[in-house]
């Protein structure tokens, strides 16, 4: 198994660049070939100190390999993803990946 989390920090001045990155994601991004899990939503808030509550929406993919998700970043749909939501919503982001 191989998990690819993306954390998010949208615009703020898009007041509804989460929204549209979660639907994009969905839009461009559930249906690659690969993917076993897929879920992507907005920061829950949480009365934990110790929960980061600074990013707006977070992206968990779960691959059967790393070769996998390789392919997975050069897929056509995920190129589009980032040059017409990702790019234009985002401020930041951070990847984790581990196997």
């Amino acid at each position: 198994m191989f998990s690819h989390i993306v954390v998010f920090w949208t615009d703020p001045a898009q007041p509804n660049a989460a929204d549209e990155l979660v639907a994009g994601a969905n839009k461009y991004l559930k249906a690659i070939p690969g993917v076993l899990q897929f879920h992507v939503g907005k920061m829950s808030p949480s009365p934990r100190p110790v929960v980061d509550q600074t990013y707006q929406v977070a992206l968990n993919l779960i691959f059967p390999s790393k070769q996998a998700e390789q392919e997975y970043q050069v897929h056509p749909q995920h190129i589009e993803f980032v040059a017409k939501v990702f790019k234009r919503t985002c401020q930041k982001v951070v990847i984790y990946d581990f196997e």
